[in-house]
């Protein structure tokens, strides 16, 4: 009794492990889908929109949603600049049931030729959906 009892919630953990994979990479999706349409406040939704939201990049790290904006904004002013961003996400891991570990490579294809790296975040999931809080991108 006690192994069907552990395979049932094993199967169930596992269950929720997808569904929770599945909803993360839908927000990634929409965040590009909103990037390449020029849309930086809709990519933005993606994010945390909190003081405590770890950006960290070439230049080091910086807090905030605002600032977060503030710099995709100087970097990337109008749709042309912004070009086309592909995602390739490489893991996701479940620490628990309300945080994840995700590891991807990202690629910007612009006409003046193209940028690319790697990225890791830790999403949070809060009421409204999993938000991005820390992300770190190479």
């Amino acid at each position: 009794m006690r192994k069907i009892i552990l395979s049932i919630v094993l199967l169930f953990c596992s269950h929720l492990s997808i569904a929770q994979e599945k909803e993360i990479k839908a927000v990634l999706e929409k965040q590009r889908l909103d990037w390449n349409n020029g849309d930086m406040i809709g990519y933005m939704q993606g994010y945390l929109k909190s003081d405590s939201l770890l950006f960290v990049g070439k230049t080091g790290p910086f807090y905030g949603w605002q600032k977060n904006l503030e710099i995709y904004q100087q970097v990337y002013p109008d749709k042309a600049s912004m070009g086309t961003l592909t995602f390739d996400i490489k893991q996701i891991k479940m620490i628990d049931s309300e945080h994840a570990f995700v590891l991807g490579a990202w690629n910007l294809q612009m006409e003046k030729g193209e940028q690319k790296g790697f990225f890791t975040l830790i999403v949070e999931k809060f009421k409204e959906g999993w938000k991005i809080v820390v992300d770190h991108s190479s």
